[in-house]
């Protein structure tokens, strides 16, 4: 992994209590507007570059500063790039966020250089004394510094400036969102907190916060904090977003709902400690395994140059239900396309099976939502609606009904597994046989399995299907859920990868219906 054990060690009383004033900004005519709608080029654009990939100099406010900047390959000098900084935590070095440590490639920049392939340039600064103290904003006329020679040089898209960073990296990047709300276009912020100062800190700017229950270096409560200014500044809707139990080894990602326009916030708190990579199902910090770099990478790339499209997302298709019980549903549709990015999903309902007025019940960061808390023998209808980047929302999909069952007695089922094909590192069950034991019909199953330590799952059909560690839990859908005495399904399967050699298989099946 990336980080050095300086992190845990060095992050003193003193550094929690540092405080910065701003730097020397951006002058207006190099500060970006939000109301640009085409890629905001810069003066680098159709000059053939000087700079190149590796560690430069720079003097900033009297000292020599250093950084490392990374190229695409295959750079075009008439295309305007992303520009994306990464900053080191405390003890860190530019290096460490350049090679990735550890992990190698696949950690460079949090994991964000090998998904970018080769469509964005990176930044990686060096701190002074190893952290960002930021003492009197003169990091923040650093970050300045390096834009005007970058963007004099390469041709960058002033519309696409990002920056992330973890802990006391992160505490700059929150800096970064305070004082340079009008120049850069979003934050991630690991494990972060009010490290190197906060200047300003009343603009909008696209947030995403990402931390750890049991982070015993900067407490989850700080991170909630430097979330919740933006929450605030973003007008989005207060909440106290769902996070993981402590134990579960899962991670919540969270989009706060009712945000400006093209302004959203995402908060992503997981059972771990203080770490930019933590690993579902294991204590691991492996940034070639973590969710984290999707997570951000995913929401940085939303954002398509320019944020006053108005071109709302098309409906979601193919709206279903499926493992109705008597107090839930689970609900999946296809995905909208939009030319900005699709930030989310609105999830509508109503009740009974006409009149009444649909309203939200909740969001959904993916294609598939489960709703609880449902009264046994009551008709609902629900609707899915998208949202963009821009915070445009699309028609609302087609509606699907339900109606919850009784809630009488549980009924029997029972799943059988057949290894279709395995070869070293991965394997195919299919199918996976669900068959009704029971003397009376069946509305719906849930299966559920163990996959063996070090095993992903990768890939399945035929039901939704979600994890929690090792835990698999399958649920049937609109289409192969009722089952009559003695009948089977044979339509759910699943992928999974291992270990290269690893022999190990799924154990512990176990199907339930209501």
């Amino acid at each position: 992994m990336l980080r050095g054990k300086s992190i845990f060690a060095a992050v003193t009383v003193a550094a929690l209590l540092v405080t910065a004033t701003g730097g020397t900004a951006l002058s207006s005519s190099e500060a970006t507007s939000r109301t640009a709608s085409a890629a905001a080029a810069t003066a680098g654009c159709g000059k053939t570059p000087t700079l190149r990939s590796g560690t430069h100099s720079i003097q900033s406010g009297g000292r020599t500063r250093s950084f490392i900047l990374r190229i695409p390959d295959n750079y075009n000098n008439a295309n305007p790039y992303r520009l994306i900084f990464g900053f080191h935590w405390l003890g860190g070095t530019a290096n460490d966020v350049d090679s990735g440590g550890s992990s190698g490639f696949t950690w460079s920049y949090y994991g964000l250089r090998q998904l970018a392939n080769n469509t964005a340039i990176f930044v990686a600064p060096q701190g002074l004394n190893n952290g960002w103290a930021n003492s009197g904003g003169e990091d923040l006329t650093f970050v300045d510094d390096m834009l005007r020679l970058i963007e004099a040089d390469l041709c960058v898209d002033t519309t696409q400036r990002f920056a992330g960073g973890f802990s006391y990296g992160g505490g700059m990047s929150y800096a970064l969102a305070c004082a340079r709300a009008t120049v850069f276009r979003a934050v991630a912020v690991y494990a972060g907190a009010q490290l190197s100062g906060c200047s300003g800190g009343t603009q909008p700017i696209a947030y995403i916060g990402l931390h750890g229950l049991r982070d015993n270096v900067l407490n989850i409560s700080q991170g909630r904090s430097l979330r919740d200014r933006f929450v605030r500044n973003n007008g989005c809707t207060a909440q106290n977003p769902p996070e993981p139990a402590q134990g579960s080894l899962s991670h919540v990602v969270t989009a706060y709902s009712g945000c400006r326009s093209g302004y959203p916030v995402v908060w992503a708190a997981f059972d771990g400690g203080h770490t930019p990579g933590p690993v579902d199902g294991s204590t691991a910090d492996d940034g070639a395994r973590t969710w984290t770099k999707a997570v951000v990478w995913n929401f940085f790339n939303q954002f398509q140059g320019g944020t006053d499209d108005t071109t709302p997302p098309t409906a979601p298709a193919g709206l279903a239900a499926s493992g109705t019980t008597a107090g839930g549903t689970n609900l999946s549709w296809t995905a909208s396309s939009d030319d900005v990015g699709v930030a989310g999903y609105d999830v509508l309902r109503a009740p009974g099976a006409s009149g009444g007025s649909f309203a939200q019940v909740g969001t959904s960061a993916t294609t598939s939502f489960s709703d609880t808390g449902l009264t046994p023998s009551t008709t609902y209808r629900y609707q899915v609606r998208a949202r963009d980047a821009a915070g445009n929302l699309s028609p609302v999909s087609d509606t699907v009904q339900v109606t919850t069952t009784s809630g009488g007695t549980t009924g029997v089922c029972t799943a059988t597994p057949t290894v279709q094909t395995q070869w070293g590192s991965g394997y195919v069950v299919q199918p996976l046989t669900i068959t009704n034991t029971s003397t009376s019909t069946i509305t719906g199953w849930t299966v559920t399995f163990t996959l063996p330590a070090g095993h992903t799952l990768t890939g399945s059909w035929n039901a939704t299907v979600t994890t929690s560690g090792q835990t698999v839990t399958a649920k049937s859908m609109s289409f192969n859920g009722t089952l009559a005495p003695g009948a089977s399904t044979t339509s759910l399967g699943f992928q999974a990868g291992r270990p290269d050699g690893n022999t190990a298989l799924p154990s512990g099946y176990t199907c339930t219906s209501p």
